[in-house]
């Protein structure tokens, strides 16, 4: 689970159904990276239980202040993969939506007006390839996120009626333990030294909620090889 780890900061690749922090209620990475390190660290970012995927951890208390400045100056870049149901015209775009967040209910709604407890949600998008399915059209996207807002990958897609595989919260006709989602690219400068740091994840094709799109994942892994080769070569 561990990918990362130094003196300042933790990069795991967490897996689905583990907690971002402990809560009582299941298995967390905190606590499974004191069991692997005996040291403590402390989460900067969460993502849903359900969501697999690359999470950055700070160390000490200087590398939690650094890192939660990076994320709200935007100099932390956080990309994720999604499977969605149906297929985003153009391929390529922004959304940007007012979202609220229900608390009680644990779901997230776009709303027309800016008032108490509603923020602003950005993401781009791009589109890597699309299938037929039983279930209808099912598109990859490669999706950053501008803001970091309760479900809104999730919210800001079924919106535009394409929930996520498998997220049946927000109307996915896809049945699957868990939505489609994954924590795929993560950069930040470094919290200690100001290095660009970038680690970057696939999710497994085989893993229950990515099975409708396990063709579109293999036939995507070459190609990212590929570009991560042109990297090495260029640095």
């Amino acid at each position: 689970m561990i990918v990362y780890r130094d003196h300042a900061v933790t990069v795991v690749n967490k897996p689905s159904g583990m907690l971002s922090e402990p809560d009582g209620t299941g298995r967390d990475v905190i606590t499974a990276v004191r069991e692997a390190t005996g040291t403590e660290c402390r989460p900067v970012h969460r993502l849903d239980r359900g969501t697999a995927g690359l999470m950055v951890l700070a160390n000490t208390a200087a590398a939690a202040a650094a890192l939660s400045g990076a994320i709200r100056e935007g100099r932390m870049e956080k990309t994720y993969l999604a499977a969605v149901g149906g297929v985003p015209e153009p391929p390529e775009g922004e959304m940007r939506d007012l979202l609220f967040h229900d608390a009680g209910k644990n779901r997230s709604y776009v709303v027309r007006r800016m008032r108490k407890g509603v923020r602003e949600a950005r993401l781009t998008y791009r589109t890597l390839g699309s299938l037929e399915t039983e279930n209808g059209p099912l598109t990859l996207v490669s999706v950053t996120l501008d803001t970091g807002r309760t479900h809104q990958i999730r919210v800001q897609f079924a919106t535009r009626g394409m929930p996520l595989v498998g997220d049946r919260t927000y109307g996915s006709r896809f049945r699957s333990p868990a939505p489609a989602l994954f924590s795929a690219g993560l950069r930040f400068p470094h919290p200690a030294t100001g290095e660009q740091m970038a680690f970057t994840a696939m999710p497994d094709p085989a893993q229950e909620a990515w099975r409708p799109a396990a063709e579109l994942l293999r036939a995507l892994a070459p190609r990212t090889e590929e570009r991560a080769e042109e990297g090495a070569e260029n640095g």
